[in-house]
């Protein structure tokens, strides 16, 4: 099987997955303990003429086969009717558009420093292990990796807002002015050109985005930092270790082809699964810390959704989410071709 015949493969069986994560959405939500009705009228008022009429003009009092069709119609054609509850009368997938961008930005920082810290120091520790600086990085990946997210958000928070006592500076109006907890404003965003053709003004804007998402993006990415530098650093010593990089020192190698040309990438190999399910942890945003720094994003919403059976809204936001994993798993085999290229072929 050729590499391309094993990714077409792994896409036609992503189809299954996805309406199998969206059917059993449906279910949940729709044979679940909230009643829409009494989410939109007031838990008070989940019978009388006012209750049924909603229930009627909703859909709810249709057989279920009927509203699954529909719901799955809906999803394809990327029709969802209008959230019932937390914003009546707006598209679901409009009102997922203004939350999105706010947990892609918030994921986007949070695996960049979970890979642009966490994997390099668990390579320099597993190419220097036993010293001072493998204890020190070890010990911090530890620490790191040990506090919870929502306690260490909570612990930022008070600190940047005492940061003129503690720090010595006032974060709030340090290089930008922005406050600590608010969402980001990503206007730039939908003019992308301007960073080029007016970077006097556009500039400032993504200096600010940036300094307001920091934050919480260190506390996001900080557990995944600390869990890929310590599989990076075991990584590394089994592979440093292994007898075809012994047999090419003692063909005389230099050490930096040995470590970039062998060592850096078999190493890669038990990282990539944890690199992109990490990756769709960071991406799919964080609850809780959304919560804490006032982000606003996917996270927040479909907490709200799914506690008042916004069942459109819930709905479109699972199908992003399983689309959003696939695309992730595929992602991953696409990486795995790259770094092992015996993925996909056979050994027959």
């Amino acid at each position: 099987m050729s590499r391309w015949q094993y990714l077409l493969k792994r896409i036609l069986l992503a189809v299954p997955v996805v309406l199998f994560g969206v059917t059993i959405t449906f279910l949940i939500v729709r044979l679940g303990p909230i009643d829409p009705a009494a989410a939109i009228l007031g838990p008070t008022s989940t019978s009388g003429a006012e209750a049924e009429r909603i229930r009627e003009q909703l859909g709810l009092n249709d057989p279920l086969w009927e509203q699954y069709l529909q719901y799955i119609w809906n999803l394809v054609t990327l029709n969802m009717p209008n959230s019932w509850v937390i914003s009546p009368g707006t598209p679901s997938f409009d009102l997922i558009l203004i939350y999105l961008p706010r947990t892609m930005w918030l994921g986007f920082w949070s695996v960049l420093i979970a890979l642009f810290v966490g994997i390099p120091l668990g390579f320099y520790a597993g190419l220097n292990p036993n010293t001072s600086g493998d204890y020190v990085a070890s010990f911090s990946g530890i620490v790191w990796r040990a506090m919870p997210n929502f306690w260490l958000a909570v612990i930022l928070v008070s600190i940047l807002a005492q940061s003129q006592d503690l720090l010595g500076f006032e974060w709030a109006t340090f290089l930008v002015e922005t406050n600590i907890v608010t969402p980001p404003s990503l206007d730039f965003l939908k003019q992308p050109l301007t960073l080029l053709t007016s970077p006097g003004e556009s500039w400032p804007e993504l200096l600010a985005a940036t300094k307001q998402i920091a934050p919480a993006a260190l506390v996001l990415g900080s557990s995944s930092m600390g869990n890929e530098m310590r599989i990076g650093r075991t990584a590394v010593l089994e592979t440093i270790n292994s007898n075809y990089v012994e047999t090419a020192r003692a063909k005389g190698l230099p050490e930096r082809t040995i470590v970039w040309k062998h060592v850096f990438r078999n190493a890669l190999i038990p990282l990539i699964p944890i690199i992109t399910s990490e990756a769709f942890i960071l991406i799919s945003g964080s609850v809780l810390v959304e919560l804490v720094f006032a982000i606003n994003g996917m996270g927040y919403l479909f907490y709200q959704a799914s506690l008042q059976g916004d069942l459109p809204l819930v709905g479109a936001l699972m199908y992003i989410t399983i689309v959003l994993l696939v695309s992730v798993n595929i992602l991953q085999d696409i990486l795995y071709t790259v770094v092992d290229p015996r993925v996909g072929i056979d050994q027959n």
